[in-house]
């Protein structure tokens, strides 16, 4: 979700300013520094929960320009080696298709088998970046992590009640996997 139709959001200090795509958001951010912003504009990557740099020189079309990834995109399929004892060769040279068609096949079903648990990490690391980032010094910041690493969504509510309604609002939209 790191691409032009990601989802950001930009804070000035703890207001939030909008959401959208990162080519919105950066000019949602340059317009906030030309307006004279009188607190940090922060723009966040919402599928990280990590702050996003974005070099505001120059025209929007400028500013939107850089933003787009340059080079060709990597496509297809990746040679890396990997090291099995000679029965787990064995056994993938026996497999339909021969060990690669065996490998994706084992490594897709590992995967379908983790996506929850993944998911659920992926939130709390995502909710934990904005969370630390945005309100780090805030009082309850340090239980409030320990409750979204523990999975207790009461007590993360109740340690985050108190902080600024737009921060606190989207801690609990990134932690809501969790």
């Amino acid at each position: 979700m790191t691409g032009m139709t990601a989802n950001f959001t930009v804070f000035e200090g703890p207001r939030r300013l909008a959401s959208g795509s990162l080519a919105d958001m950066a000019l949602v951010v340059k317009r906030a520094h030309e307006a004279g912003a009188r607190a940090p504009v922060l723009m966040f990557d919402d599928s990280t929960g990590q702050s996003r740099d974005v070099d505001f020189q120059g025209s929007d079309a400028q500013v939107v320009a850089r933003l787009i990834p340059r080079g060709r995109p990597k496509l297809g399929v990746v040679a890396r080696e990997v090291t099995l004892l000679p029965r787990h060769w064995e056994w993938l040279g026996s497999q339909p298709g021969g060990a690669s068609v065996a490998l994706r096949r084992l490594v897709e079903e590992a995967r379908r088998d983790v996506t929850g648990r993944d998911e659920r990490r992926q939130a709390q690391e995502r909710a934990y970046h904005f969370m630390a980032a945005m309100a780090g010094d805030r009082p309850g910041f340090e239980e409030a992590a320990r409750a979204l690493f523990a999975q207790d969504a009461p007590r993360f509510t109740a340690h985050i009640a108190a902080w600024p309604a737009d921060v606190r609002d989207h801690a609990a939209r990134l932690a809501a996997l969790a």
